[in-house]
């Protein structure tokens, strides 16, 4: 079981800033929704953690293993996508600048998708059927949900939430999405 987990909110994604690979800290609601995975999470048996490099995904996953005090093991393949010179505009400035979506410099979505499950692959290699802890980032999960799902869910389709937990599965041979964009964990979003 990989249980994927979106970093928390950053100040870029509270101003609708496209981040990419700039590297962004959480601001104090994205350290309050690692908190509430955290609780969320600590009464499951969980053997790794795995992060992308990118601080916002390092902070919430060291804030996840408070409690747990797993080995977390740091894998460049889950780092966000690069949107190029989009990177810092908002919707609005990239829609003006770029109307076509095509950002100079921009990893395209092909590219992305090959390099984050061939991480996904070598996270099975490494753990097998361990419990693993998957810390990362909104195109990198939805690029997972996308290639296991073929195109149902994910990229294009899905908006993730800050802090979303989502579940997945290798088993005999295939993927298998059990749940994905789960928020109801998060106070924000359960009144």
């Amino acid at each position: 079981m990989i249980c994927l987990i979106r970093h928390g909110e950053t100040d870029w994604n509270y101003n609708g800033m496209l981040q990419g690979k700039t590297d962004i800290p959480l601001n104090a609601t994205g350290r309050q929704q690692a908190e509430e995975c955290r609780v969320f999470l600590e009464d499951s048996e969980w053997d790794v953690i795995v992060t992308s490099p990118l601080i916002r995904a390092r902070q919430t996953a060291e804030i996840i293993n408070k409690n747990l005090n797993l080995s977390i093991v740091e894998m460049e393949e889950f780092q966000e996508r690069s949107f190029g010179d989009a990177e810092g505009t908002t919707k609005e400035e990239r829609n003006k600048r770029y109307p076509d979506g095509n950002y100079p410099g921009m990893e395209t979505r092909e590219f992305v998708t090959a390099r984050v499950m061939n991480g996904m692959e070598q996270i099975i290699e490494k753990f097998g059927n361990k419990k693993v802890l998957l810390v990362a980032h909104g195109a990198v999960i939805n690029s997972i949900l996308s290639s296991i799902s073929n195109g149902e869910i994910g990229s294009g389709k899905t908006t993730l939430i800050n802090a979303c937990i989502s579940n997945v599965q290798f088993f005999e041979g295939q993927w298998k999405v059990h749940n994905y964009n789960q928020i109801n964990h998060l106070t924000k979003y359960n009144h």
